[in-house]
């Protein structure tokens, strides 16, 4: 059997956590800030986790065990 290579979109994409969580960006802040509504401020450029469903496969692109 050949080694199993990353995928390498989505090892920019995600990076794993010491625990062996998956950290990802939010979607909505890379262009277009300016036409967004000032009246709610959302958080979008806080990092969060990988929701536990989509974990396995995402583990499975990036090479983890």
């Amino acid at each position: 059997m050949p080694k199993m290579k990353t995928h390498k979109g989505a090892s920019g994409r995600f990076e794993v956590t010491k625990k062996g969580r998956i950290k990802r960006r939010r979607s909505g802040h890379n262009h277009i800030l300016e036409k967004k509504s000032t009246k709610r401020k959302r958080r979008l450029n806080t990092e969060t986790t990988v929701h536990q469903y989509d974990e396995k496969r995402i583990k499975r692109l990036l090479g983890v065990r």
